[in-house]
C-alpha cells in the first residue's frame, strides 16, 4: 500500500517520541476539505501539547496515514501503525471507513479515539479499546429531525446513496417522525438523476428534500436542479451530514449553497481554550476552522492527557477512557456507556443546526440547538 509520509513538522527525529498514528481521509474519494481539517487540528494539538513538555518530556509524534475513504485501506494502516509502535491511534472522518478501522483496532487490542465518525455501530460487540468524540449519528439526527419538525416540515424526501452510514441516517428519521406525524420518502440516487429527483419531488409533494449523497457528485448538481426548478420554488433542501459547513462547498455552489440547514458540533460559546485554539487554527488554515478541526483537536488533547497520568501500555490507556475528565475546546470531556453503542462515548458533544446566511453565504447562521 502507498501512504504518503506524514506532513513535515509532526514525525521525531530520534526514537524517543511517544507516537500517535493518525487516520485521514486525504484524497479522493475521500472528503479532503475535512481531511485537512481534521489533521490542522491533531497537528495544532500535537503542537500545544509538546510546548506544554509532552509525555513526560518525550515529545508527540503524529504518523499521518491517509484512509481516502476506503475501508480496506484503513484496515491495512491500522495494521502498519500496530507494527510502527504506536501508543494509540486517533482521527478519521467517514463512519464506514471509521467502523472498519475500529474493528481491527479492537481486534489488536490498540486504543483508538475516533474524532469524527458518527455511526452508532461502529464495533458489534463491546469493546474497552475505543473511544469516540463525536455524538453518535441517533442523538445528532433526532435532533435534526426536531428542527425539521419545528420549521413545519412534516413530509421529508431523501434522496439517498447506497451506503450503511445513509441507510442508518434514514432509519433514524423514519423512526424519529413517524409517531410525532412525520413522513419520509426514499429516492434512490443509484437510480435517479437529478432531473428525476426533481420530478419526483414535484409529484410528491415532500415539503423538504434531505441530500444523504457525496460531494461534489451528486450533491452539487442535484442542489442546482432543486434551486432552478420553479416547482420547487418552496422546497427546503438539507444536509445533515454536515457538507456546507466546509469551503468546497461555498466554492462549488456559491449563494446556491446557502441556505441548507447541516448538522455541527459545537456549542454556543467555545471554551477559553475553544477561543485560543480557534485562533490558531484560522490562521493555520487560512479560513474559519469547522467543528471537525475542533474534533481533531480535542482528540489529542485527550489522549496527551491520557498518556501523561496512566502511561503508554496500550492496556492501561483503553482501561484509562471512563477516568478521563479533559477541559476540551467546546465542553468538559468524559467518556460513559451509551445503551446501544458498543464504544466509550462522549455524551454528549454540543449539537446545533446552522446554514449558510443567504445574504452572505460566507457566514454560518444557528437555527436550532439541542
Amino acid at each position: 500500500m502507498h501512504t504518503p509520509p506524514s506532513p513535515p513538522g509532526t514525525e521525531a527525529l530520534d526514537g524517543s517520541s511517544v507516537r500517535i498514528g493518525a487516520l485521514v481521509p486525504l484524497s479522493r474519494p475521500g472528503w479532503t476539505g475535512a481531511g485537512r481539517q481534521l489533521l490542522a487540528g491533531l497537528e495544532s494539538a500535537v503542537r500545544d501539547a509538546n510546548g506544554a513538555g509532552g509525555v513526560g518530556g518525550r515529545p508527540l509524534e503524529l504518523v499521518v496515514r491517509d484512509t481516502a475513504a476506503d475501508p480496506r485501506r484503513a484496515e491495512a494502516a491500522v495494521e502498519e501503525l500496530a507494527g510502527l509502535g504506536v501508543a494509540a491511534l486517533a482521527g478519521e472522518y467517514h463512519s464506514v471507513v471509521a467502523r472498519a478501522a475500529a474493528v481491527r483496532a479492537d481486534a489488536l487490542g490498540l486504543p483508538f479515539l475516533c474524532s469524527s465518525a458518527v455511526l452508532d455501530v461502529l464495533t458489534e460487540e463491546r469493546t474497552p479499546w475505543v473511544a469516540r468524540l463525536a455524538p453518535a449519528q441517533s442523538r445528532g439526527w433526532r435532533v435534526y429531525a426536531d428542527f425539521l419538525l419545528g420549521a413545519g416540515h412534516r413530509r421529508i424526501a431523501v434522496a439517498a446513496q447506497p451506503s450503511a452510514y445513509w441507510a442508518a441516517g434514514t432509519r433514524v428519521l423514519r423512526e424519529y417522525l413517524a409517531p410525532r406525524g412525520g413522513t419520509v420518502v426514499e429516492l434512490d440516487m443509484s437510480a435517479l438523476t437529478p432531473a428525476a429527483v426533481c420530478d419526483a419531488l414535484a409529484a410528491d409533494g415532500a415539503s423538504a428534500l434531505l441530500l444523504l449523497v457525496g460531494h461534489p457528485e451528486p450533491a452539487v448538481p442535484l442542489v442546482r436542479a432543486v434551486r432552478r426548478d420553479p416547482r420547487l420554488a418552496g422546497v427546503l433542501v438539507g444536509a445533515p451530514a454536515g457538507q456546507p459547513e466546509f469551503a468546497d462547498w461555498e466554492a462549488s455552489l456559491g449563494g446556491d449553497g446557502a441556505a441548507v440547514p447541516f448538522l455541527r458540533y459545537l456549542p454556543e460559546r467555545l471554551t477559553p481554550l475553544g477561543a485560543r485554539v480557534g485562533a490558531a487554527l484560522r490562521e493555520q488554515l487560512s479560513e474559519a476552522p469547522s467543528f471537525v478541526a475542533f474534533e481533531g483537536y480535542d482528540t489529542v488533547t485527550v489522549l496527551a492527557e491520557v498518556l501523561r497520568s496512566h502511561g503508554t501500555d496500550p492496556a492501561r490507556i483503553a482501561a484509562a477512557w471512563p477516568q478521563v475528565a479533559v477541559e476540551g475546546t467546546r465542553g468538559p470531556i468524559r467518556f460513559t456507556r451509551v445503551p446501544g453503542i458498543g464504544v466509550w462515548q462522549w455524551t454528549w458533544a454540543p449539537v446545533q443546526v446552522a446554514d449558510r446566511d443567504p445574504a452572505r453565504p460566507g457566514r454560518f447562521r444557528v437555527l436550532h440547538t439541542d
